[in-house]
């Protein structure tokens, strides 16, 4: 039996679940997200948590049921507390400037500044000229924004200059041996 799979998800007071065949919809005070859940895994209501059931004990149905569970505790979390993902630039001359709570614009050492809109749902937080954070209720979707401003300029061995998450640590290389 799945470990994950088979514990409960806890849904706190102020958190409505609607379950309408396999799609689960969980609506709390920061909003609303659903999913649709896969084929032979079906959700639960009981009286203060969700449970997650599988039918029967073939490959997908074991692999999918722990998976149906973390993704409706990610919606479960998500509407109730929301998801950050901090990032910071490491460069002389790098920075990043909010011009709105749902864009960005970058200094990445090329020749332009890089403008980032956010897509529905997801704002963003500037601490500082080369810190920022990500945020938002749907945890794919915050992860998902992190890598691609990540991508505009990935941290690199050298000397470690780029974009990188907060607490990531960066292999170095050493460079060429003169003679």
């Amino acid at each position: 039996m799945s470990r994950i799979g088979k514990l409960p998800v806890t849904v706190p007071s102020g958190v409505d679940v609607a379950i309408d065949g396999p799609l689960v919809t969980v609506k709390g005070p920061k909003g609303t997200l659903s999913h649709s859940v896969a084929a032979p895994i079906v959700v639960e209501k009981g009286d203060g948590v969700l449970d997650v059931k599988r039918p029967d004990d073939e490959r997908t149905s074991k692999s999918l049921h722990g998976l149906t569970r973390t993704l409706v505790n990610n919606m479960v979390v998500g509407v109730t507390d929301g998801y950050e993902k901090k990032l910071e630039i490491v460069g002389v001359g790098y920075r990043v400037l909010s011009k709105s709570p749902t864009q960005l614009e970058f200094q990445l050492g090329y020749s332009h500044s890089i403008v980032f809109d956010a897509p529905e749902g997801i704002t963003f937080t500037v601490e500082g000229p080369t810190k920022l954070g990500v945020v938002g209720i749907d945890k794919q979707l915050v992860g998902e924004v992190a890598a691609n401003i990540r991508k505009l300029r990935k941290p690199e061995p050298y000397k470690g200059k780029g974009v990188r998450y907060a607490g990531e640590h960066i292999r170095r290389k050493v460079g060429k041996a003169g003679k």
